[in-house]
């Protein structure tokens, strides 16, 4: 995907995204991209190691100049093979605002082929639902929205409702 000059200018990006599948040594990249964020549920290193070595397959990993800066993970929930639930959303700062999160979902939905995305979304996280809502219009599918987990669901206090988006049939 070419950046435009004026977007490179604004964010500091200079070369082209590409995009893959992360390995095992990309667990500690996703770790501190998640951890920038400061606004996703941050797991322990070894939980994103985890990920890199058994979810690779449902995961994608964006690179601008060979170097990290966004990746979407996600898995088949056991009962629903054609589900994608995606589990994190992360971009790094400075390359936000170019279309990358669009670009990390539509690739790995295409390399699925799932009929179905579902994460779940606080109701602050406008960045996620602006992401969730504009892919269900670009594939021209329906997107549910729904309660599913309350904020007394999380231990300790602070953690707002989770909102259950179903986006679905996918042609």
């Amino acid at each position: 995907m070419a950046i435009s000059s004026e977007k490179r200018a604004r964010q500091g990006t200079t070369g082209r995204v590409s995009l893959r599948q992360p390995e095992l040594r990309d667990g500690a990249a996703l770790w501190r991209l998640a951890k920038d964020t400061g606004t996703l549920d941050l797991n322990s290193p070894y939980a994103y190691l985890m990920w890199c070595e058994h979810f690779a397959g449902t995961s994608v990993l964006a690179e601008v100049d060979g170097g990290p800066a966004g990746f979407v993970t996600g898995f088949r929930p056991p009962a629903r093979p054609e589900v994608l639930f995606v589990w994190q959303v992360a971009v790094a700062d400075e390359h936000r605002g170019l279309g990358i999160a669009g670009r990390m979902l539509d690739a790995l939905v295409e390399r699925l082929g799932v009929r179905a995305v579902e994460a779940t979304v606080t109701p602050s996280n406008t960045a996620s639902r602006k992401l969730f809502r504009g892919f269900a219009r670009r594939r021209g599918c329906a997107c549910r929205e729904e309660p599913h987990l309350e904020a007394e669901h999380f231990p300790g206090r602070g953690h707002e409702p989770e909102v259950l988006f179903h986006i679905g049939p996918i042609q």
